[in-house]
């Protein structure tokens, strides 16, 4: 397969260009060739898609927009497959996993189809204020203009239309720069939108790297905001040159789960294997610190790292596959890197630990403190790190003791603790009963701290999408 950027509708591919290859991580065969960007592609993506906000999105209506998305969830329905498979070959994710992706991404088109109809003003009442009678407010959401997409390697289709789907909601312009790892899905994704009827131009897609394509796009001036989820150097650098522009920045984690002494424990177990391990632990709100009160720490640990070692680990085209690659060779020997060096410091393996290519085993470590890299950063690979702990106090202290605060799990059958315990976390979501790693597509997801800034989630990401306007009547006086 040969792909290449895609403007005003127009795909660019000659042969002149400087290419890349998109390879599977499990086995290396091609995936697909491409065609890279240039800045002329960046600057032509950038004005087609301001003038066709003008010309078109900002004067098309809402049902319109809602047909759109809803046509295209419907062809993204009947090619489940078609997409799962794409994706677990260029990102190596588990087919079971890359299916569950493609069903949650028909989920977020079919939301944001419904919100485009449903994007409310109000009325002010004007004369509530001394001076205000006979005067009338009203207040409009209006779409910004053109938004920059930036998009990761490891939910290329989801989280692409966690930004793509609300854009077009609100009646947006899109300038889609996905991951160059794998880029393959969100192409096959622009081509299914001009297929349900998203005219050209509307959505402009720009393959190429961060470097050359990603950084010059948040300079541009016809650019309104920028939506990116990554790593957070690379959002602290977004922060710095984005100027007035909106910024949505989903960054990292290290997300803490806890178990106090009444949780239901086989179901825990159960959970916190998946919420560490799916696809490698490459996943921003991955279980990585599993903080147990100290009574049935060494119960959970036991039945953890029998769970944990009854994980397939192989060919991610297969259906019994649990873990398959990480997205490469270097991220791989970087995780091997920081287990040893948590060992050296003390730490315990007490599952896994072992590299093959791009196949971390799923590892599990205890006797960690918080000055190891597995703890104080994220480490988006397939490792977790047990902790016993006493009390509320000190588990509340330990979680929040961290630069990230994305998502937290809570597990506990006491309901006032849970609670307050949620109060305390200083996270941007805290799920009671549930792992940190479990996200739905409408309640709202962002972080605090060094998570990152604004939130998605399809409702509240329209509202990042538009501004509010506000238009003031005065109303003639006749008595």
């Amino acid at each position: 397969m040969l792909i290449g950027s895609i403007i005003n509708g127009e795909e660019r591919k000659e042969e002149s260009r400087n290419s890349m290859e998109v390879v599977s991580p499990y086995n290396e065969e091609t995936v697909a060739e491409l065609k890279l960007a240039t800045k002329k592609d960046l600057d032509d993506a950038v004005n087609s898609s301001f003038d066709i906000y003008h010309s078109t999105m900002k004067v098309m209506p809402a049902n319109e927009r809602a047909d759109i998305l809803r046509k295209a969830a419907d062809l993204l329905e009947e090619r489940v497959e078609d997409f799962a498979t794409i994706i677990c070959k260029e990102a190596g994710k588990p087919i079971k996993y890359s299916r569950g992706e493609v069903k949650r991404s028909i989920q977020v088109l079919r939301f944001s189809s419904e919100l485009a109809k449903n994007i409310f003003g109000e009325v002010i009442p004007m004369d509530a204020a001394v001076g205000g009678e006979n005067r009338m407010g009203l207040v409009k959401r209006i779409p910004l203009g053109v938004v920059g997409a930036i998009t990761p390697f490891n939910f290329p289709l989801n989280l692409s239309l966690h930004k793509i789907a609300p854009a077009l909601a609100a009646g947006n312009t899109i300038v889609f720069k996905p991951a160059e790892k794998t880029p393959v899905s969100a192409y096959m994704f622009v081509k299914l939108l001009e297929e349900a009827g998203l005219p050209k131009g509307v959505i402009n897609l720009l393959i190429g790297t961060g470097e050359e394509i990603g950084a010059p796009l948040v300079k541009q001036d016809k650019v309104h905001k920028i939506s990116f989820t990554g790593s957070l150097n690379v959002g602290k650098k977004i922060r710095e040159t984005a100027g007035f522009k909106k910024v949505t920045l989903e960054l990292g984690s290290n997300s803490p789960n806890i178990l106090f002494e009444d949780a239901d424990l086989g179901y825990a177990v159960k959970e916190l294997v998946k919420g560490a391990f799916a696809f490698s632990g490459q996943v921003c709100i991955s279980a990585q610190r599993i903080y147990v009160q100290r009574n049935i720490y060494d119960k959970f640990l036991e039945d953890y790292i029998n769970q944990t070692n009854a994980l397939k680990i192989g060919d991610p085209l297969n259906e019994e596959t649990d873990i398959g690659p990480m997205i490469n060779e270097e991220s791989a020997e970087r995780a091997k890197l920081w287990i040893d060096d948590a060992v050296e410091k003390g730490a315990k393996v007490e599952a896994g630990g072992d590299r093959k290519g791009t196949i971390l085993s799923p590892t599990i470590m205890t006797n960690v403190d918080e000055n190891m890299k597995i703890i104080a950063q994220e480490v988006f690979a397939p490792i977790v790190s047990v902790i016993p702990f006493d009390t509320e106090d000190e588990v509340i202290h330990y979680s929040n003791n961290s630069i990230y605060g994305l998502q937290a799990g809570v597990f506990t059958k006491d309901i006032d603790r849970a609670l307050r315990v949620a109060d305390k976390l200083e996270m941007g979501g805290v799920w009671i009963n549930e792992i940190s790693t479990y996200r739905q597509d409408n309640h709202p997801y962002g972080g605090v701290k060094q998570s990152g800034i604004g939130k998605e989630g399809v409702k509240y990401a329209i509202e990042d999408m538009t501004e509010m306007k506000f238009i003031g009547i005065k109303l003639n006086n006749q008595d």
